[in-house]
């Protein structure tokens, strides 16, 4: 039997504030359902697998639902992550490849399974999934702080290029001294754009940049934090591969993903 792995006292503590409020009958056990959602996300089960210790899986199911819909735990990201502190430098990347059974290597990809691709043309909810030449993929967008912990997340068709997830992200970013990116971030606009906010850039020139500009290399190295962050997020099987049809349940569980590896 599968032991059951509860949210302690003090992870409680910190999330319930954010929950919303019961009205009329009161809820089943907070803890034990979000522990639930949790071991779902982190192993890659269908729901209706969520050990019996946890509750009935749809009370499991409809509570994930229910909130993704309310956007209850994209919003305890980012209150959390707002009380982040101050950070020196943040980096900014698309979620790397993910390796799957056909051997995809295509750049900044999210695989999304067949279960998430099979209603792509139906549904009242946005998918974010696009057709790549890696097949039906999703881009995760990031921003991370110096410590390597997520200060912002957007979702995109795997279609949708680089820049427009950092013109999304850029709103959302703490102030910084300085942002890291590689090559792929060289653009005169967003160059710009983190000079009007006082942030160095600490961006490669592309190869066909008239003027090579220069960046610290030093600096430049620290830019390994947001790939461990990628592979730290990665470890959950239901964030490697999409799973969910809909983008506002897909950015719920990266969301849940990180909140309790980098928040609580």
């Amino acid at each position: 039997m599968t032991e059951m792995i509860l949210l302690s006292e003090a992870q409680m503590a910190r999330i319930s504030p954010f929950f919303p409020l019961s009205h009329g009958i009161p809820r089943v056990d907070d803890r034990r359902v979000i522990s639930g959602i949790i071991f779902v996300i982190r192993n890659g089960l269908r729901w209706r697998d969520v050990p019996p210790s946890y509750g009935p899986h749809k009370t499991i199911y409809n509570r994930f639902i229910r909130w993704s819909e309310l956007g209850v735990f994209g919003r305890i990201f980012v209150e959390l992550a707002r009380g982040g502190g101050d950070t020196a430098e943040l980096m900014i990347e698309v979620e790397p490849a993910v390796r799957h059974r056909f051997k995809s290597r295509w750049r900044g990809h999210l695989k999304a399974h067949r279960t998430a691709a099979s209603l792509l043309k139906r549904g009242l909810f946005p998918r974010h999934i696009g057709r790549t030449k890696g097949g039906l993929n999703s881009k995760l967008h990031a921003v991370c702080d110096s410590q390597g912990r997520p200060r912002s997340l957007f979702l995109t068709a795997g279609q949708v290029g680089d820049y427009t997830g950092a013109a999304a992200l850029l709103a959302t970013m703490p102030p910084a001294k300085v942002l890291l990116a590689d090559r792929g971030y060289d653009a005169d606009w967003l160059r710009d754009a983190l000079a009007e906010r006082q942030t160095e850039a600490c961006i490669p020139s592309k190869s066909n940049r008239k003027i090579q500009l220069p960046h610290d290399r030093i600096l430049y190295r620290k830019r390994h934090k947001i790939e461990n962050m990628f592979g730290k997020l990665k470890d959950w099987r239901r964030i490697n591969t999409r799973y969910d049809r809909c983008a506002h349940t897909c950015i719920s569980a990266i969301a849940i993903a990180a909140i309790v590896i980098f928040w609580i």
